[in-house]
């Protein structure tokens, strides 16, 4: 039975939060793309989308918390709180991710990102 866009995008939140690389990029088409929204391409294919990737999968604090998910035939719209290290220390920040989603894989991605919240030092 084939995957829904839905379970492909679930499946590539689950091994973000796992910082499982190879299951993560297992999601992306080989040609994928990711765009920082609208068209400033961030990587192109998933040789490049792994780079891109595999630093920030490091980060001890990584994950991504879906606040809100939307469906609509082969696009998925996820509201997430993501916690990770930035340069100037831990925090969060929402991003907005819009994937396109053909044949079982995200084709396409689009981030837009919020801005950040730095945890306060105890």
């Amino acid at each position: 039975m084939p995957l829904s866009p839905e379970a492909v995008v679930q499946r590539q939140l689950d091994a973000y939060n796992a910082r499982d690389l190879d299951a993560l990029i297992a999601t992306y088409a080989d040609d994928a793309q990711l765009f920082e929204h609208p068209a400033t391409l961030l990587a192109s294919g998933a040789a490049a989308v792994r780079e891109r990737m595999a630093a920030r999968l490091q980060e001890p604090n990584l994950h991504a918390a879906l606040l809100n998910r939307m469906v609509m035939g082969n696009r998925i719209v996820d509201h997430e709180r993501v916690t990770r290290t930035f340069p100037e220390g831990p925090g969060q920040i929402d991003m907005l991710m819009i994937y396109e989603v053909e044949a079982e894989r995200i084709a396409r991605a689009w981030v837009i990102a919020g801005s950040r919240t730095l945890d306060r030092a105890g």
